[in-house]
C-alpha cells in the first residue's frame, strides 16, 4: 500500500517533470460490495489504506449513487449495493502517452531506445550476465534488468532462473461514445469487473485475468459475454452502447500476487515482475526504486520486502488489502 501510494503521488507531478501531457486525471475509485462479507473486506481495505497514508473511506449506497448517478443500486435485482470503499485520489492516464513521455524524457538525457528489436538470449561470462543477444546483434551491459511483463519467465530461463510466475491473458474492450459524463472509476469486489470513461467519451470495461495460464493474445467472445453480463447489472445504460474494440495482453502473476523486484541470485541479472494487473499503476515508483537499486547495489526500503528471496524463506507478501491484484 505504501508503495502504490508513493507511485500515485509521483504520477501527480509526472507530467510537469517529463514536460509531456499524458491525460492524467484524478477521478476517484469505488469498490462496490454486495454482501456483508464483502463489506467487511472493504472496511479492512480502507483501514489498511488509511494506515499507509492512502485516503480511503466507506460510503453508503446513496453516497455511491451521488458519485455515479448511472449506478443501479438494486444491481438488476441480483447484486444489491450495500456500500463501497472510496479512494478519492485515484486517477487515470493514457498508457501509450505515458510510455512515450518516459521514452522522450530518457532520450533527452542520452538514453538509447532501440525499437522493434527482439531479445533472443542473454550473454554470460561464467555465472555473470554481461549483456543481451538480440535480433539485431549483441548488446553488452554491466547490469541487465528484465522488465518484460508476461514474458519474464522465458527471459529469466536464459539465465537459468526459475521464477514463481504464471502468465495469464488479460482482456479489455471499449464501447462507442457515451454522450453524458461518467464520473470516476467503478469496480466490483464480487463481479471482479471495472468501468471508466475515456477522454473520447468511450466506456472502457475490463475484468479479472483469464483463469487459464497462456501466452495467447487472442481475444475471446466468452470474455465479452461475461463482462457485458456482469457490468450491465450495475450500469444498465451500457446495454444501449456498441462494442468498438477489444484487445488482449499478457500479465505476470506471482505466487503471492505481489511484485518481485531486485536481484535474482545471478550476478548482473535483475527482474521487476509479478505486477499482475497493477503494473501500469506502479510505473513511476517501480522505475525510481529499481534505478536506485541499480545505481547503489542496495534495495531501497520501499521495495526491500519484495525481493525474490522471500519465497525461499517463506516470507510471502500475500496482502489481504490487495483484493484487486487477484
Amino acid at each position: 500500500m505504501r508503495f502504490y501510494q508513493h507511485s500515485l503521488e509521483l504520477y501527480q507531478t509526472l507530467e510537469e517533470e517529463l514536460d509531456s501531457w499524458f491525460m492524467h486525471e484524478t477521478k476517484g475509485l469505488m469498490w462496490l460490495a454486495h454482501t456483508e462479507t464483502q463489506m467487511r473486506a472493504e472496511r479492512a481495505r480502507s483501514l489498511l489504506n488509511l494506515a499507509c497514508g492512502a485516503e480511503t473511506v466507506m460510503i453508503t449506497p446513496q453516497e455511491a449513487k451521488a458519485l455515479c448517478p448511472q449506478l443501479d443500486l438494486s444491481g438488476g435485482g441480483r447484486y444489491p449495493v450495500l456500500g463501497a470503499s472510496y479512494h478519492p485520489a485515484a486517477a487515470t492516464a493514457r498508457h501509450d502517452r505515458v510510455v512515450w513521455a518516459y521514452a522522450q524524457g530518457a532520450m533527452r538525457r542520452g538514453v538509447h531506445v532501440v525499437q522493434h528489436t527482439r531479445v533472443t538470449g542473454l550473454v554470460r561470462d561464467g555465472e555473470r550476465v554481461t549483456g543481451v543477444e538480440t535480433s539485431a546483434g549483441r548488446i553488452s551491459a554491466s547490469v541487465v534488468l528484465s522488465a518484460v511483463g508476461g514474458s519474464v519467465s522465458t527471459v529469466a530461463a536464459h539465465a537459468g532462473v526459475r521464477l514463481p510466475i504464471r502468465t495469464h491473458p488479460l482482456q479489455a474492450f471499449v464501447t462507442n461514445g457515451y454522450d453524458f459524463p461518467f464520473a470516476g472509476i467503478v469496480s466490483d469486489t464480487e463481479l471482479l469487473c471495472y468501468v471508466s470513461q475515456t477522454e473520447r467519451g468511450q466506456m472502457l470495461i475490463g475484468a479479472e485475468y483469464d483463469a487459464q495460464p497462456s501466452y495467447s493474445l487472442r481475444s475471446s467472445f466468452s470474455f465479452l459475454q461475461s463482462s457485458a453480463a456482469k457490468i450491465t447489472h450495475l450500469l444498465p445504460f451500457l446495454r444501449d452502447l456498441r462494442i468498438l474494440r477489444q484487445w488482449t495482453g499478457i500479465c505476470d502473476i506471482s505466487a503471492d500476487f505481489s511484485p518481485i523486484m531486485g536481484h535474482t541470485g545471478v550476478d548482473g541479472f535483475l527482474v521487476t515482475t509479478g505486477w499482475g494487473t497493477w503494473g501500469f499503476k506502479a510505473i513511476p515508483a517501480g522505475g525510481e526504486q529499481m534505478a536506485q537499486l541499480i545505481a547503489t547495489g542496495r534495495a531501497p526500503a520501499l521495495i526491500e520486502p519484495f525481493g525474490l528471496e522471500r519465497f525461499a524463506s517463506d516470507q510471502t507478501m500475500a496482502d489481504p488489502g490487495s483484493t484487486g491484484t487477484h
